[in-house]
């Protein structure tokens, strides 16, 4: 092979490239995402040093405006920030050669917690080839992912009940088990709920044992958006109910319409 092609391969121009395939259309948190990985080899043969996969989202951070550390100095401005979820390597390189095409059968756990991609809440897939001396090519697919029975059964319940999903979206907290919480805000537009609140907001963490799910409820007609990630995040926040595992969907539901009935 020339070597006038492996220089374009070394910028990306003919070099090998890489796509993943992906077995389900919607993903749950708790199981697995079934991939199969294809590398097609280019115009000249190239060592591949490595698969890198990874699954990531999207959380929203405030950072000063002024690219100053203190907080306190002026205004904030909201910077999307990735957060890597899963990742997976191929424990050994190859060589891809001209015209062949390799195909890489992978599971990735979708860990517990992933968000659910409603509203601005988005996760993908980055399949990228690692190429020595090269342009390393890559593949991003959008996902979508649903939430899981239990926390269906509680949206559900809300939805029955009149309330509506305005607005999800992942905001950046601190002294938690990730960086972020995913926050659903509801309002009311018919039920019990109308004309007592504004809206409300809720975030849901599930671990070993349980669903733990904290309240926000604005009754006023200005609410401070991103409220509850922020008293989440300085432990000041009071509502909290956690739903054992083991609940029928049915049952967290009405677990969560009676607390709400109590605390509000």
């Amino acid at each position: 092979m020339s070597l006038f092609k492996k220089t374009l391969a070394s910028f990306g121009i003919g070099s090998a490239q890489v796509d993943s395939v992906l077995k389900q259309e919607v993903l749950y948190a708790g199981q697995k995402l079934s991939i199969t990985i294809h590398v097609y080899g280019g115009s000249t043969a190239q060592e591949i040093d490595n698969i890198d996969v990874k699954l990531c989202c999207r959380y929203i951070k405030e950072v000063p405006a002024n690219n100053n550390n203190d907080r306190d100095d002026g205004p904030m401005r909201r910077v999307p920030t990735t957060y890597v979820l899963a990742k997976w390597k191929l424990p050994y390189a190859f060589t891809i050669g001209h015209g062949e095409d390799r195909e890489f059968n992978v599971e990735l756990d979708v860990p517990w917690n992933t968000p659910v991609t409603i509203g601005d809440s988005k996760v993908w897939l980055e399949t990228g080839l690692d190429i020595a001396m090269a342009k390393d090519p890559s593949d991003k697919d959008i996902l979508t992912v649903r939430p899981d029975d239990l926390l269906d059964g509680v949206f559900t319940a809300l939805e029955e009940q009149g309330l509506r999903i305005r607005q999800v979206e992942c905001e950046a907290v601190d002294g938690f088990a990730l960086p972020f919480v995913q926050e659903f805000e509801f309002v009311p537009t018919t039920g019990p709920f109308h004309g007592r609140w504004r809206e409300l907001e809720i975030v849901a963490h599930r671990t070993d044992d349980e669903l733990q799910m904290w309240f926000e409820i604005d009754r006023h007609r200005e609410g401070a958006k991103g409220m509850l990630a922020t008293l989440l995040g300085v432990g000041q926040l009071k509502r909290q109910l956690a739903i054992p595992l083991d609940t029928p969907p049915d049952e967290a539901g009405q677990k969560v319409l009676a607390y709400l009935d109590e605390n509000s």
